[in-house]
């Protein structure tokens, strides 16, 4: 088992950069569903440039690598402990080397281990079986959509769909409903592990054990395959598109499996995962640990997404420089694609919670807030970016609001939106929210030409405040400065969608 760590470090990078077949597969099929000239497909040409952009650079497809998850059969006799500990070797080389960006951050102190390692990080489920061959299945799944999990308990009442009962019509709303609650907040397109019974602990592991399946194969089970296409079909029928910018592709997969359960207990748990779904896998020789063959993908070369060079631009695009005045920001409206350049300030859930009770490093008045966590690599006295998507900016409700008025910042740019009380600062502030493409982390690095500083590193790189400065950065404005929100009418309509899927259907 010599080679086991180093066909490890090469599973995870392959896993981090390099999109498997059915998802590219996927991810094409849903732009032919997408209206050309949308803000959603506008989105998809985005992914598909930026998947190409990841393989090409072997580079993190997106910046949130998620909690690295092993599921590995072995032989009798296989030495896991060993294999645990080459795994987590492996998962240290590969975040100095910029492919995983440091996730594992200890619950109590808040801090950062730096190399992905730390209790439960990373998760690895180990199984024996009777072949004499080891299979190690990864999955990368970002926080994201991770957050956008959901579990429900039947019967129980659920919002525009009405009861659910201990049926399958009540598994059908559970489903239909996780896909609507998920909206731009995991990166749709998206696609879902479902559970169906077990207990609250086991329902959960094992919907995203499906996770693990190809998205186009068909369930073995007839009536959890009619459940599927059901919801596949369904799904991409309520309207909330690409990043929850509304359109006809909201999922890209359906994967359902049964477990046994107790009598007072029916949970349906949902995985959520998004459109970068990163998951691989490989056979590996019990005797050596070379890499005999690999899962999910073949031989021939990695599909290309792009349909051409760069964005297909309308010329209707609004170029703006970096700092922004009020008056510029008050002139533009949902739904304008802007173009930026100059300089902007990452910040994260560390940054905006010390913001609230401490002054800034740097004047944010008329800067832009980027809602990133990149992964960030030193060379020699520089910093450079590996990748530098968007990050989910719902977590910031809490604090946006005040940041806006207390250091007149006229632009935030993340992904999935926020709520009511930073729209009404916004409009009292005279700034806009600016969507940014979920998980085009390669996209958007290559509009960073630079990176001027570092504020509190302490925090961890991906919660520390990154001074960078940008050139031709592509972003939708989906909250502006006159009370109109993108999120908030896309939600409303979908949800009026969803209602009509209330009634019983026989599947």
């Amino acid at each position: 088992m010599q080679q086991f760590k180093d066909s490890m470090l090469t599973l995870i990078i392959e896993t981090s950069t390099n999109l498997p077949p059915d998802a590219r597969r996927a991810i094409l099929a849903a732009r032919e569903r997408e209206k050309p000239g949308t803000q959603s497909m506008l989105a998809l040409e985005t992914i598909a440039t930026n998947v190409d952009m990841a393989c090409s650079d072997v580079a993190p497809i997106c910046q949130d690598t998620g909690m690295p998850t092993f599921e590995i059969m072995t032989p009798v006799g296989a030495n896991q402990i060993a294999m645990k500990a080459a795994i987590r070797e492996a998962i240290a080389e590969a975040t100095k080397l910029g492919k995983l960006r440091p996730n594992a951050v200890d619950s109590l102190t808040g801090k950062n281990s730096g190399n992905n390692l730390g209790e439960g990080a990373p998760v690895i489920h180990f199984e024996q079986w009777e072949k004499n061959e080891i299979d190690v299945r990864l999955l990368l799944k970002g926080g994201g959509c991770e957050n956008k999990n959901i579990q429900y308990s039947l019967p129980m009442e659920l919002p525009h769909l009405g009861r659910a009962d201990r049926t399958m019509d009540g598994i059908r709303k559970c489903i239909l409903h996780a896909v609507w609650q998920a909206q731009g907040h995991g990166c749709a397109v998206g696609a879902i592990g479902v559970a169906i019974g077990g207990d609250r602990t086991s329902g959960y592991a094992y919907a995203k054990k499906q996770l693990f399946r190809l998205l186009d194969d068909v369930n073995p089970d007839p009536e959890l395959a009619k459940l599927e296409a059901y919801i596949l079909e369904t799904a991409n029928g309520l309207g909330i598109g690409t990043m929850g910018f509304g359109g006809d592709a909201t999922l890209i997969g359906c994967k359902v499996g049964s477990y046994h359960r107790l009598p007072a207990s029916f949970f349906v748990s949902v995985a959520y995962d998004c459109w970068a779904f990163r998951r691989l896998g490989v056979v590996v020789d019990p005797a050596t640990g070379a890499i005999t063959r690999w899962l999910y993908r073949d031989d021939s070369p990695a599909i290309t997404m792009a349909r051409g060079e760069g964005l297909p631009l309308t010329g209707r695009e609004i170029r703006l420089t970096l700092p922004l005045n009020e008056a510029q920001v008050r002139q533009l409206k949902v739904g304008d694609v802007v173009i930026l350049d100059g300089a902007m300030h990452t910040g994260r859930d560390a940054l905006h919670h010390h913001l609230m009770t401490h002054d800034s490093p740097v004047n944010l008045e008329g800067s832009a807030i980027y809602h990133c966590g990149p992964v960030a690599l030193k060379k020699g006295d520089a910093w450079t970016m590996g990748a530098a998507g968007p990050t989910t900016s719902g977590r910031e409700e809490p604090f946006q609001a005040d940041i806006l008025k207390k250091f007149k910042v006229r632009a935030v740019i993340g992904k999935g939106g926020m709520g009511a009380k930073t729209l009404a600062a916004l409009q009292e502030v005279g700034a806009v929210y600016l969507n940014a493409i979920g998980g085009a982390a390669q996209f958007y690095t290559r509009c960073i030409t630079g990176v001027t500083g570092v504020d509190f590193l302490e925090f961890g790189t991906p919660e520390a405040m990154w001074h960078i400065t940008v050139k031709g950065f592509p972003a939708i404005v989906t909250m502006d400065a006159h009370g109109n929100s993108l999120h908030a009418d896309v939600e409303a309509a979908t949800g009026k969608v969803l209602a009509t899927h209330a009634a019983p259907v026989q599947l």
